[in-house]
């Protein structure tokens, strides 16, 4: 990181006198102004909620233009990753910043494939939480876990530490994501079986029953890899920059992950695509397709509390790229399992042709996102809606181990410690009791 000839000068109207602030210009985006020395020469913070006008790091990981509706992982795009590479290739390049060769990705998917067995205590631990609860509360307590079965690799500061902890969750997570769906079902865990591709051996242990083999459906198998791809790292979110942030005072590897996983339950981010097919099921509920014309009239009334779910986005003002992959996915998943006609999907559908030709939704920008597609396709496939979100986790665990990485190898990273505008009382002494 070099700083450029030009210098963003900060002056005052109070006769303070002005600083002159270092500019950093990245290999592509917005340029940066360096406030890290503005409190000690002037004694004074900058105010951003939500951080919005703020960079927190440097990154070569995930680069988004949010106004050209593109998306690169270590500058490739996403369009071409989906389409010619498949996930644990992708995993591969977010970890290391290259596309493996043969050999390399040979030697990488069978040792992603070695390590997908769970400590069989795991089964045990999760008898402790009742059968209704929340995936994604299972889930949270299932990665955080992983530090008290596999604590020689919990020292974060520690390369070979931090890599054994990468293939672990990398490795693991589908593994768990499955025996939390099989435990909430009440049916018996699936083993991982090594011989299988990663989403295959995933959908494997969710759906085989030891009644039957399960037959996978190539179809189905690269939906949920793709949808894997375009999860896998989406820049400085807000589960990105938790984990970043929890990683930053030192705790192991898996409870960082696990603090990720937390955040990205929020309806906000995570729980959007759930979100978005609670909508679709409530249209359903009141009317269906005939209905669609007085939901969207309720959605343009300013003075109604109705939200259109699953469009838009708070980083793409364009198409969200992901989404124009997930509408091929969705409609090839849809026809392969002849269900053009369901009354949900054809819902759908006729929510996304107005959503992309209404002028209301076209002035906004108010595209369908990713969201919206991958809740029907995972619908469809079978995945109930309460384990949407952990799905996504699953897929955003390689992005979040390589963010944590990058932080930990840059040498300017010190722990996190925002600061605040304090706008409460003054200092005050305790009166008396018999006075308050």
């Amino acid at each position: 990181m070099t700083p450029s000839d030009v210098k963003a000068t900060l002056s005052f109207s109070d006769g303070s006198p002005s600083i002159d602030l270092p500019l950093y210009k990245g290999s592509i985006g917005p340029d940066v102004i360096d406030i890290r020395k503005l409190y000690g020469q002037t004694g004074k913070f900058t105010y951003d909620p939500g951080f919005l006008s703020t960079a927190s790091c440097q990154s070569t990981i995930t680069y988004i233009d949010g106004d050209k509706g593109e998306l690169l992982y270590r500058g490739y795009p996403i369009e071409q990753l989906a389409t010619q590479c498949d996930f644990l290739d992708t995993c591969y390049l977010l970890l290391y910043g290259e596309l493996p060769n043969e050999q390399k990705q040979k030697d990488f998917h069978k040792l992603v494939s070695e390590h997908t067995m769970v400590h069989e205590q795991m089964q045990f631990f999760l008898r402790g939480f009742r059968r209704d609860a929340h995936p994604m509360a299972v889930l949270t307590g299932l990665v955080g876990a992983l530090s008290a079965f596999y604590h020689d690799s919990t020292d974060i500061t520690n390369p070979t530490h931090r890599d054994i902890a990468a293939i672990r969750l990398i490795a693991k997570m589908p593994t768990l994501v499955a025996m939390a769906y099989k435990y909430g079902e009440g049916q018996p865990y699936v083993y991982p079986r090594n011989k299988l591709s990663y989403a295959g051996n995933f959908m494997r242990m969710m759906f085989a029953t030891p009644c039957e083999d399960y037959e996978p459906n190539e179809v189905l198998v690269r939906a949920m890899d793709r949808i894997f791809i375009l999860h896998a790292d989406h820049e400085q979110n807000a589960s990105t920059s938790t984990v970043r942030l929890c990683g930053s005072s030192g705790t192991n590897p898996f409870a960082a992950i696990a603090a990720g996983v937390a955040c990205l339950w929020g309806p906000a981010h995570g729980g959007a695509n759930e979100a978005a097919l609670n909508m679709l099921e409530d249209i359903q509920r009141n009317g269906g397709v005939e209905k669609v014309g007085e939901f969207i009239k309720q959605v343009k009334d300013k003075n109604s509390s109705v939200k259109l779910m699953g469009f838009g986005h708070r980083v793409y003002k364009n198409y969200d790229p992901r989404a124009k992959l997930m509408r091929e996915t969705c409609h090839e998943v849809l026809g392969a399992l002849g269900l053009e006609n369901d009354p949900l999907f054809k819902l759908a559908m006729s929510l996304e042709k107005i959503a992309l030709e209404d002028e209301y939704f076209v002035a906004r920008k108010l595209y369908p996102n990713v969201d919206f597609y991958s809740g029907i396709v995972q619908r469809a496939i079978g995945i109930p809606v309460s384990l949407f979100t952990a799905i996504f986790a699953l897929a955003r665990t390689v992005g979040w181990i390589a963010q944590l990485n990058e932080m930990i190898g840059d040498p300017e990273y010190k722990i996190g410690r925002p600061r605040q505008l304090f706008v409460g009382s003054e200092r005050r002494d305790v009166p008396p009791l018999a006075q308050r």
